[in-house]
């Protein structure tokens, strides 16, 4: 593997609104509450909005 470039970063959500999009079709709901569920867990690591997207649907 190539050591030039960014490191890609697999495990959070990013304000940008295909990650927001990808997310919300993943988990079946609206980028607005991906937004709502970061600020909520208060981390953008992906496993901790799941998990908040999750909790909001039962």
């Amino acid at each position: 593997m190539s050591t030039r470039g960014t490191k890609v970063e697999r495990h959070s959500v990013s304000e940008q609104p295909h990650e927001l999009k990808y997310e919300a079709k993943k988990e079946g709901t609206t980028p607005k509450k991906v937004e709502a569920a970061k600020k909520s867990a208060g981390s953008n690591q992906r496993s901790a909005v799941e998990k908040k997207l999750t909790a909001k649907k039962s």
